[in-house]
Order: structure tokens, then sequence, then C-alpha cells
């Protein structure tokens, strides 16, 4: 079958989905997402056997990346009329499985009892109340966490933060063999459907009403974050550089280091910025992509975007041929692909693209509980919602830490942490096999313990833990 007549098979499948459903608001959000999935379908039809020419790549020009230091101090009364142009977008779509838990990864505790989304609040609150301004915190749900969210978001009713929300597209999963549609049904089985990455934000934006709305109300400029980014905050340097150098785009990038190599970065592709991400990469330059020597940078995920500019683009269907992430899965036995699109993709639509290397701390992901683990240490504190790392941190990197398997499930990290040790010294952990921790452990320098199988290791209270193995069984017994 050709390319057209499977679109075509494709399109016949999905208004038979339309047909299985009584339930009038899912039929209407299907529709919505309708001429998103189908676009992004043809796309894949099209461009799926497309390659990246690697000789075309460049690092980017020293003018396309902006260095956090050089940008200038954004006075207070031009914070202030910025404040009343922008808005705060998290990206709230995904679920805590990986991490044990069931519902929004947005709703794990991760400091002093309170989740991603208290902190976020918190951040908004505390700007709204030092500028006297309004700035929304609107949340892009995706079918997963729609429901929950929307039961969780009414506790900030009187936090003087105007929290709203819209949902990203449900793309059906297609078949390998055949590319046809997974689902049967249009409710049912929620396995046959998927939130189609945070690229989606844009569509999902124009096609739910928000981005018209948003521009009505004089909103100019978007900060858009993963939720689960705790160091992703609203800085006013960065969107003053972005009004006065009439920047439609900034993704900020920062320093790659050993642990960030499969990291997406921007690079210059036929004189223009674009994001290049590690499945894109043909397998014979896959080291070469993870070189720090040849690739400095990665992408945060952290990007203003001004949104006249973003009407623009999706009115001009720049976005059609933006480049699509085959991510091949296995579900009920079935060869199955998901189509999905990265937000840092669109860079090279938009007029005046740039990048801005910020610092370290302006990308704290909680991915794992290896990442908590140090954001719950010592080595951060809060201020009205955002983590400050401790002034008594000798080294300008955040350890490297990785826990094993033992502690993957949010409630087998707690268990086996009688307190979180003291990391301000501390550059590398590895922790593998059955380890606890016990109170006022001291960690420094590189640290590495392994129980193997069948053995168990339990460091004291007070342990002091520095350029130190610690493998063989240690058990402490009460008695």
């Amino acid at each position: 079958m050709g390319d057209a007549a499977t679109e075509l098979a494709f399109k016949q499948k999905l208004d038979a989905l339309a047909q299985t459903s009584n339930n009038k608001e899912e039929v209407e959000k299907f529709l919505q997402d309708y001429p998103s999935i189908v676009k992004f379908y043809s796309s894949f039809l099209r461009n799926r056997k497309r390659v990246i020419d690697w000789s075309k790549i460049r690092p980017p020009p020293q003018e396309m990346v902006v260095p956090y230091n050089d940008l200038t101090e954004c006075p207070l009364d031009a914070q202030k009329k910025l404040g009343e142009k922008l808005v705060v977008i998290k990206l709230n779509g995904g679920l805590g499985t990986t991490m044990g838990c069931t519902g929004p990864k947005s709703v794990i505790e991760v400091r002093n009892d309170l989740t991603f989304l208290d902190l976020t609040v918190q951040q908004i609150k505390h700007l709204n109340t030092a500028l006297g301004a309004n700035v929304p915190l609107v949340l892009m749900n995706s079918f997963n966490t729609h429901k929950d969210t929307q039961k969780i978001i009414q506790k900030y009713l009187s936090a003087n933060v105007r929290v709203e929300t819209f949902n990203q597209s449900r793309f059906p999963r297609i078949l390998k063999d055949s590319f046809m549609p997974v689902p049967e049904k249009l409710t049912g089985n929620d396995a046959d459907w998927y939130p189609p990455g945070h690229g989606d934000v844009f569509h999902a934006l124009l096609s739910s009403g928000f981005l018209h709305k948003l521009l009505a109300e004089g909103r100019e400029y978007a900060f858009i974050s993963n939720v689960d980014n705790l160091g992703a905050t609203v800085d006013f340097n960065i969107l003053h550089f972005m009004q006065q150098h009439g920047v439609e785009y900034i993704m900020e990038v920062t320093d790659k280091t050993r642990s960030d190599v499969k990291g997406g970065t921007l690079i210059e592709y036929e004189g223009k910025a674009k994001l290049l991400e590690i499945a894109q990469v043909p397998s014979a330059h896959v080291e070469e992509f993870k070189s720090i020597k040849k690739f400095k940078i990665f992408n945060t995920n952290n990007l203003w975007i001004n949104l006249r500019a973003m009407e623009r683009v999706l009115k001009e269907n720049l976005l059609d041929d933006i480049d699509i992430i085959i991510n091949p899965k296995v579900s009920d036995g079935k060869s199955i692909l998901q189509l999905e699109i990265a937000a840092g993709a669109a860079i090279q639509y938009f007029n005046n693209a740039k990048g801005v290397n910020v610092p370290r701390s302006r990308f704290l992901p909680v991915k794992s509980t290896s990442d908590l683990f140090v954001i719950q240490s010592n080595m951060y504190s809060l201020d009205n919602g955002a983590l400050v790392v401790n002034p008594h941190r000798v080294f300008p990197t955040v350890p490297l830490v990785k826990l094993g398997d033992n502690y993957k499930k949010v409630s087998d990290y707690m268990s086996r942490l009688k307190g979180i040790p003291d990391v301000l010294e501390l550059d590398q952990l590895t922790v593998s096999g059955d380890v606890t921790f016990g109170a006022g452990v001291q960690l420094k320098g590189t640290v590495i313990i392994v129980a193997n199988h069948g053995s168990r290791i339990d460091i004291p209270d007070g342990s002091v833990l520095e350029n130190k193995v610690v493998s063989g069984n240690l058990r402490i017994l009460d008695h």
C-alpha cells in the first residue's frame, strides 16, 4: 500500500473510532485532537525515512548562544511591566509510575511535605506579591493526569495565584507492521492511547482556545518548562533580553556533565538553530554525540516563547514538518509505535531564535529517587518555593548520585533512609543492593556501597564515609 492509500485508510479508521462512543464530551475532545493526529501522521509517512545529514551539523555559532552572565539586570519597573505580559506554563502530563507512585508526578512530595505543584504555586505567589502582578500559572495536562489535577488545584483557590489547565492531545498508538491505529474503540482501554510528547503544547494551546485567550488579555510571552524541574523559575533577566533584542524563542541550555550525555543539544543545521536528540543520531555517530568536547551544552527544556510568533508559526502550518521521534514499544504482545514531538524541536521555525547558557541551578529535574535524594539533602534550602544552593557547598557541581533498584520506588527509598545524609562534600555516591542508612550520616568525596546478593549493609547512625568502598555484609541489630 502506498503512503496516500495508507493515510486514507488511517483516516477511515479514525472516522470509525469516532462512531464507537455515545459520550458527547469524549467525541468532542477526539474531534478537537483529530487535525493534530492527522497532521503528525501525515508528516510521519512523508518523513519517516528522512535521516539527518551528519556532515551539515555544526556547533552553534557564538552569537546563537548567549552566556547567562552576559545578560543585563532587568530593572524592577521593567519586571512589573513584563509580569503583566507573562504566562507560566508547566508541562504536567507525566505520571509518577517510574518512581512507584500513582497519579500525576507533580503531586509527589519532594521537600518539606510539599509537592512539585505546591512549590510552583509558592514561586508564582511570591512573584505576584513582590511585583503586584497577576502572572497566571497554566498546566498542560494529559488524559492521564487531568482528573486528578483538577481535584488537586482546588486547594490553591485562596493562594493569590490564578491556576488554569488545558489538555494536550490524546493520540492512538499505531501498529508497527500496518501503521494502523491500535484502538478499536474511543473509550475503554487507555493503554491504546498516549500523550504525544511536550511538543504538542503548541497545537494544544491553539485547539483549546487558550492561545487566543492569553493574547486577548495582553499576554505576549510564555515561559514553558517541565513541572518536575525545580530549577525552572521565572527569570526576568532572560525575558528582558528577549524583549530588548526581538527574540521569538529562547531555549535555556546548560553545560553537559558526564550524567547528561544523552540530552538533546542545540546545533546549527543549514543555517538555523536546531534541536538534535539522540534518537535522531545515526548509530555510527552516537558516541560522538555523547562527547562533551564536541557537543558541550544540552537542552534543559526551559523555553521562552513569544506568543504572537507562536500564533504566526501555527497559522502558517510551519510545524507540519517538525521532527518526529518514532518511539517503538511492545504492548499486549503487539509491536507498536508512538509518534512523539519535543517542544524544543520547534526552535528552527522561529525568527532570531537563541540559546541562553544558564547555570546548572536552573536544571534540577527529579526523574528518579537518585535525584530526589539530592533535592532533599542539605545541598539545598527552600526560599518561597525555589531551591537555593547551600553556600557551604565547596564544589560548583551537584553530587552525582546513583541509587540501585532497591531504591527505585519512593516507598522503598523512604524506608531505607532514617535521614538524608550530609552531602556538602560529596562528589559521587553509588549504592547497589540491600543497603540502609542511619541518621546523621556524612558522605564525602567518592563513596561506593555494594551489598552483594544475599548480603545486607546497614550504615550506622553518625557514620562518616570519605572516599570509601563499602562491600560485604554489615548488620546492626537491636538487643
